[in-house]
């Protein structure tokens, strides 16, 4: 059989053609391999710096330099066939708003190398994003509330619950949860608000200062209206701090203790006589001491292998007690005390 001797000939202008049409060059200059749009815009947040890209906003550190160049590239597209593009890029700003990229574009078609360059017009506008807009319209989907049992948290407590609330807010914002966000943050004379941008965020606050400071929390919904047909509603997470916190000094019976944990009716502590640790009742607390957080150093004047005296910081006077079970001092070392009126007690 006789081979066609126009199948091996390029039909436009006569050179040989590996597939039996047109040759790689008549190819390429019959197929528009790129388009370039004349003018882009990049919508940016002037309070967060947050990029809007179609109707999506997302969180951006970036600098305008630094976003020119992708804005630019942006108004290239290329033909399907195009392979190994790469796009040079300078950028001068011409107006506060405006700014002129030149773009050199190179890639591979039909296993030829092709070039080509453009200008495009980068038009920079602004446009508050949608977490921005809702915090400064006050828009708010709940409230955290930290208060104490029986008593105000203490600042240790207020600052936990803080730093808590801070740490998942800046968990979901890295994970994409932009209006997961904490509005606003007040200390109040019987603890502390957390005013929050959606109920998930609030339900995980809720759960982080549980788990961290212990008590409980409940919810109390609601219904502020309507949209769309669907009810919307407003959500307050109670948070009850335990009345005991951690590291309380409680007097039981005729003994001290230093509080570790509380579970339900009852406290895991340590037994400041001897060190050990146990469980006690909170029916059975006679006294709330203090919290070892806040107790004052003594120095130790003097200490043998049963006795050691310490130099009361209030009169300056050396007063003898049992040499601690739990702990060795020597003569020169601090050890911290609370008071029980006249009374000292040792903590660790």
């Amino acid at each position: 059989m006789k081979r066609d001797i126009r199948g091996g000939f390029c039909p436009k202008c006569g050179k040989l053609s590996e597939s039996g049409g047109l040759c790689s060059q008549c190819r390429i200059g019959s197929t528009p391999w790129f388009t370039c749009d004349s003018r882009v815009a990049s919508t940016n947040c002037p309070s967060c710096g947050a990029i809007k890209v179609v109707n999506t906003w997302t969180d951006s550190a970036a600098e305008r330099e630094d976003l020119a160049p992708e804005v630019a590239r942006s108004a290239v597209h290329f033909h399907k066939d195009v392979k190994k593009p790469v796009i040079e890029v300078s950028v001068r700003d011409i107006s506060p708003n405006r700014s002129r990229a030149s773009l050199i574009i190179r890639g591979i078609l039909y296993n030829k190398p092709v070039e080509g360059t453009c200008t495009v017009e980068i038009r920079w506008q602004k446009e508050q994003c949608d977490r921005c807009n809702r915090i400064s319209g006050s828009y708010h989907e709940g409230v955290v509330q930290i208060r104490a049992e029986g008593r105000s948290p203490s600042t240790y407590e207020i600052h936990i619950a803080a730093s808590v609330a801070q740490q998942i807010e800046d968990t979901l914002q890295a994970g994409g949860e932009r209006l997961s966000f904490i509005a606003d943050m007040n200390e109040i004379h019987d603890g502390l608000d957390i005013v929050i941008g959606s109920q998930h965020i609030g339900l995980l606050i809720a759960q982080g200062i549980v788990a961290r400071l212990g008590g409980r929390y409940t919810t109390h919904p609601k219904l502020v209206g309507e949209k769309n047909g669907r009810q919307l509603f407003r959500i307050t997470y109670s948070v009850r701090l335990p009345r005991y916190q951690k590291n309380d000094v409680v007097r039981a019976g005729k003994r001290y203790f230093e509080v570790q944990s509380v579970e339900s009716r009852h406290l895991q502590v340590i037994d400041l006589t001897d060190g050990t640790a146990r469980s006690i009742r909170m029916d059975d607390i006679a006294k709330l001491i203090g919290n070892s957080r806040n107790a004052e150093p003594a120095l130790i004047v003097f200490a043998d292998g049963k006795n050691m005296g310490i130099l009361d910081p209030a009169t300056n006077r050396t007063r003898e007690y049992p040499q601690l079970k739990w702990t060795t001092m020597k003569a020169g070392d601090s050890i911290r005390i609370l008071r029980d009126d006249d009374q000292i007690i040792f903590v660790r």
